[in-house]
């Protein structure tokens, strides 16, 4: 099967008809969304909401069917204070129409004991749609980590609550290829490809993370090992917002065909992954 994705944060809110289009142009089969769009970086492109915008709903849908692309995440998911999951209903109802398989979740929520029953309302919604949760520790952020998300797995106890691992995360958060070989594959649903330097090239880590990551095998991340300590059977997502030459003029394919490239020889590469 066809394992890369492109992931939505590296389009700064190019709209779904468009990122499908730029999907199958970049010869992925995936790609990740979010239900409502707005643009990251000064690119003039229109807010969007696949939960109000029926005719986008169904131009996005015809899109995937004609150009042969699914989308493999649907993310901006947050665990906020005092925030209602059930708030997130009519969302995961739209994923479901869009046959998206698996939702991402993140907490903003310094309150860890509520994050995790957060989590577990969440993923009991999703699964009533029939779409599974993964949890991307981010450092900085309420799940930080790979013990941390392992800790939230073991909380929410269900086969369709996995995690998901991002290259850049998971190194700069102090683990490595090792700690992901040591975790059980069923664990694991999903990751995120992408590379960067091993100290932070800016103070503030989410606006690295958010604006500037670098091609895969341009940083000094171990992608090859980490690569290798996955499960063979999911989805890699190509997650590299470029932002310096979105502002230059540098059009989204011209952004993201050398990490496409850059990704296939990785996994050509490889020795083959684990199964789970």
């Amino acid at each position: 099967m066809d394992r890369l994705g492109i992931g939505f944060l590296g389009g700064f809110g190019l709209p779904p008809v468009e990122l499908v289009n730029l999907t199958a142009d970049l010869g992925c089969g995936h790609m990740s969304t979010v239900v409502r769009g707005a643009a990251l970086v000064p690119l003039g492109y229109p807010p969007f909401s696949l939960k109000d915008d029926a005719t986008l709903k169904r131009e996005t849908l015809a899109a995937m069917n004609a150009r042969g692309v699914t989308i493999s995440l649907g993310d901006g998911f947050l665990v906020l204070p005092d925030a209602d999951m059930h708030a997130f209903s009519a969302d995961l109802d739209v994923l479901a129409e869009l046959g998206v398989p698996r939702i991402n979740v993140v907490s903003l929520d310094p309150d860890v004991g509520r994050t995790l029953d957060q989590f577990a309302i969440l993923t009991d919604l999703a699964a009533q749609r029939g779409i599974q949760t993964v949890v991307e520790p981010v450092p900085g952020l309420t799940i930080g980590d790979l013990p941390t998300a392992l800790a939230a797995r073991d909380h929410v106890g269900r086969p369709d609550f996995r995690l998901l691992i991002d290259t850049m995360h998971l190194v700069r958060s102090g683990s490595g290829a090792a700690d992901v070989a040591a975790i059980d594959p069923a664990h694991i649903g999903y990751a995120q490809l992408n590379d960067t330097t091993l100290r932070p090239r800016v103070e503030n880590y989410m606006e690295e993370a958010m604006f500037e990551r670098m091609v895969p095998g341009e940083g000094e991340l171990p992608l090859g090992d980490i690569l290798s300590a996955l499960p063979s059977d999911i989805i890699i997502e190509i997650e590299v917002p470029r932002r310096s030459l979105a502002l230059a003029g540098v059009g989204p394919i011209d952004r993201l065909r050398p990490c496409v490239e850059a990704a296939r020889r990785l996994l050509t590469e490889m020795p083959p992954g684990r199964t789970g």
